[in-house]
């Protein structure tokens, strides 16, 4: 597994929140629920995401060794007032302005705290491009319109998530991943759209406490086959198992498990 440049996460989090901004100036309802995140509203969605983005720069850019509080954290609410698009664009623009830049600055191996041990800014960089990256996903499906991400910055979504949820089962107190056992059990994703270099296929191993993973074509339990895209937002439960552009093959039941059980804690 190779990790994309540092520049290229930056790039992405100032793409991923220019294509969030216009969706927020689009028209669309800011107060429609979000049913991938049925908690939330695409307003209060949109402030998580930009809050987040502002925590991260503030890390960053202090070089904080602790987890700072999110309270403490300049203008991570969001705007005043609800449902103006247009202060919720402002922010945004401003948000991406700061983190990217701070981001660039630093470098990928500057010093920071991270949650899972991974001291550094590069962490950050990878976290944040695909945080934003599955939440305007979110967005996206909310207010019915299409969505796409670029191949890389989709395949190594997938690598992210696999070592997101091998830190969970490693790391966290009894949580759904760590039921995430299956012996004898394997799910092969399969991303049918893009170039063979990009080796878009992921064979993974729920015999274990802690799941095992490798990038290629091997024979399966069960087979996730459709665009990557799809496949992405499916393996992490964006995406409905029967989407028209979905195919599986064999124990479908177990990509239901995984889906139930595959979380941060």
């Amino acid at each position: 597994m190779t990790l994309l440049a540092h520049d290229r996460y930056c790039d992405e989090i100032a793409h991923q929140v220019g294509q969030l901004r216009a969706l927020v100036t689009s028209g669309a309802d800011l107060s429609v629920t979000v049913p991938t995140c049925p908690d939330w509203s695409l307003e209060q969605l949109v402030r998580h995401t930009g809050g987040a983005l502002r925590w991260v720069e503030l890390l960053v850019r202090t070089r904080a060794q602790e987890e700072i509080p999110q309270e403490q954290v300049p203008g991570h609410g969001g705007p005043e007032g609800q449902g103006d698009a247009a202060a919720l664009d402002a922010w945004l623009a401003e948000t991406s302005e700061a983190v990217v830049g701070t981001l660039r600055q630093a470098g990928p191996d500057a010093k920071v705290w991270g949650w899972t041990g991974a001291l550094t800014t590069g962490f950050w960089a990878r976290r944040m491009a695909h945080e934003i990256t599955v939440h305007r996903a979110d967005a996206t499906l909310a207010v019915g319109r299409s969505y796409e991400v670029a191949p890389d910055i989709a395949a190594d979504a997938v690598d992210e998530w696999l070592e997101i949820v091998q830190w969970g089962q490693r790391t966290l107190p009894p949580t759904p991943a760590r039921d995430l056992r299956r012996p004898g059990k394997s799910i092969h994703l399969h991303a049918t759209d893009t170039a063979p270099a990009l080796n878009a296929e992921w064979f993974v191993e729920l015999d274990e406490g802690v799941i095992a993973w490798r990038r290629g074509h091997e024979k399966a339990t069960v087979v996730l086959r459709g665009p990557l895209t799809a496949v992405l937002l499916a393996f992490y439960g964006r995406l409905p198992l029967d989407s028209p552009e979905l195919e599986v093959l064999g124990e479908r039941e177990l990509l239901e498990f995984w889906r139930e059980r595959a979380t941060f804690g």
